[in-house]
């Protein structure tokens, strides 16, 4: 589903055609074949990073499934973080509406 995604993703079309063609230089050679080797350049470190994420993650679930109170420690974490930030962007808007005159 992800690489369904991926490829009907017009933003990777934008960065092809915009991106892409400043590092092209006509005097080192075909067009076509630099742009295509830039695009398999770019498309293999995408596949790498990725699946390393992919082995990453399936890697903490795995430690998370075998320790449930890993999990619940990390609920718990990540509980207070958002709640942190959220009361700190709260704080946050109340100074400025306070601060415009």
């Amino acid at each position: 589903m992800g690489l369904v995604t991926n490829l009907l993703n017009p933003k990777i079309a934008i960065l092809y055609v915009s991106l892409l063609p400043q590092f092209i230089d006509p005097a080192r050679g075909h067009v076509a074949v630099q742009s295509l080797l830039l695009g398999l350049t770019q498309i293999s470190i995408a596949l790498t990073v990725n699946g390393l994420i992919v082995l990453t993650a399936g890697s903490v679930s795995a430690f998370l499934t075998r320790r449930p109170t890993w999990a619940r420690v990390q609920r718990y974490v990540m509980g207070s973080v958002l709640a942190g930030l959220a009361v700190r962007i709260a704080a946050d808007r109340s100074r400025a509406v306070a601060a415009t005159p």
